[in-house]
């Protein structure tokens, strides 16, 4: 995970290196956290390199989380990317729902094309899979990480209330009240 020292001296980044050094890029809040789990996503299904700058990029007009954005983004890497070639080809397929679409006929004409048509189909099935991955992850991803935001700011308040009743409690006690 790139510092934010680190990503300020890159070459690329150097022309705008003054906006990512601003502290609110970089702090944990309840809007910026799930912005840049919906930014990281987004980059990590729609690009298939350079994602970490596409989602440091996109950080930040949105002023989302710079490093949670980049950290996000190894979602896909060299390792998974077979697994989500394959979902991306599934969802593309049902998305488009091309055989039912394409019917009798047209399956005979498809065969006609050859091998590079039907690596064409593939390949098209699979990218726009890749988009439909990309958008829905992107949504799925910011409503998640904003529910589990509030649960654990909820359940530090539960408990920090709870510590300063145990020390009131106490006060009390010593009073003789």
């Amino acid at each position: 995970m790139p510092t934010r020292e680190e990503m300020a001296k890159n070459r690329f980044l150097k022309p705008i290196a003054h906006r990512f050094l601003t502290p609110e890029l970089w702090r944990f809040t309840r809007r910026s956290v799930p912005r840049g789990v919906a930014l990281g996503l987004f980059a990590a299904f729609i690009v298939p390199i350079g994602q970490i700058f596409l989602a440091a990029f996109l950080a930040l007009p949105a002023r989302a989380n710079v490093p949670l954005s980049a950290l996000v983004t190894f979602v896909t890497n060299p390792f998974t990317l077979p697994f989500w070639l394959i979902i991306a080809n599934k969802t593309g397929r049902l998305v488009l729902n091309i055989d039912a679409a394409m019917g009798a006929g047209a399956g005979q004409l498809a065969d006609d094309g050859g091998a590079l048509a039907r690596w064409l189909e593939v390949g098209g099935v699979t990218a726009f899979g890749f988009l439909v991955l990309a958008i829905v992850s992107a949504a799925v991803g910011y409503l998640l990480s904003s529910f589990i935001w509030r649960i654990v700011i909820a359940r530090r308040r539960t408990k920090r209330l709870a510590r300063m009743e145990a020390r009131l409690d106490e006060r009390l006690r010593e009073r003789g009240e």
